[in-house]
């Protein structure tokens, strides 16, 4: 979606601060003890209470209405009766539409306790977010997703880590898979495409200990995994091209 009129502007605006504020509420809850299940049970009740739709529900038929991974799952974790652990490294996904709005948003944490045990996660957290804000310095008008996609990749590398080359962004805003179809995390040289004025995309870099592939964990049809020895973190924000910058609008 590329923004023309007030009216989209003040939407995708107003849908970033709903599905920021459902994204939080999951969140607040994640701590030991708790199942997937029960924490996609709050992510139910705050898009009700919100007039929000679940894209992947309503959309895609996933089983839940946030996607919650724990541990080695990467991504589209569905929930259920898995218990979370304390110390587990976990991550909860929210996207959808508020009054026709589309917008995409994600974080990992830690569930509980930051031990010697998993110092290594709780490292991946803070630094993912850092690859995530030095990437965000070269997003403006006229930027090339090339260019986008090399930032986040050489900051990875430079503190130690790879990224999922087939995990993208995407472009949001009339639907949740709307222009650009892909945002890459890596030098994607064959991709030319110039960020526009007023576009809408969703910004999330998957930053790996190991693993460079996103792969099926199960024969559940969603749930992704890098490998059972690779921990991978994401951040993911709804975000306007600006001509010297950025509006994130589901910070």
């Amino acid at each position: 979606m590329i923004i023309k009129t007030e009216e989209e502007l003040a939407g995708i605006r107003q849908a970033g601060k709903v599905f920021a504020e459902i994204r939080e509420k999951v969140i607040a809850h994640v701590a030991p003890g708790i199942t997937t299940k029960e924490l996609d049970d709050i992510a139910k009740e705050a898009f009700l209470e919100a007039g929000a739709i679940s894209a992947p529900k309503e959309d895609f038929q996933f089983p839940g209405y946030a996607c919650i991974s724990v541990g080695d799952e990467v991504a589209h974790g569905i929930p259920g009766d898995r218990v979370i652990q304390d110390g587990e490294l976990v991550n909860i996904d929210v996207s959808g539409a508020y009054n026709g709005y589309y917008v995409d948003t994600g974080k990992s944490l830690i569930a509980g306790s930051v031990t010697e045990k998993n110092s290594q996660a709780a490292k991946l957290v803070q630094d993912t977010e850092t690859i995530f804000n030095h990437a965000l310095k070269v997003i403006k008008t006229g930027t090339t997703l090339q260019k986008l996609g090399r930032t986040v990749e050489e900051k990875a590398e430079e503190l130690g880590y790879k990224v999922l080359e087939n995990l993208t962004g995407h472009g949001v805003g009339h639907s949740l898979r709307d222009k650009p179809d892909y945002v890459y995390n890596v030098d994607a040289f064959w991709d030319k495409q110039k960020l526009k004025e007023g576009q809408v995309i969703a910004f999330e870099p998957f930053i790996s200990t190991k693993g460079i592939e996103a792969e099926p964990k199960n024969n559940d049809g969603w749930t992704l995994t890098a490998g059972p020895d690779s921990l991978v973190c994401q951040l993911e924000h709804s975000l306007i091209v600006r001509k010297d910058g950025v509006e994130i609008v589901t910070a």
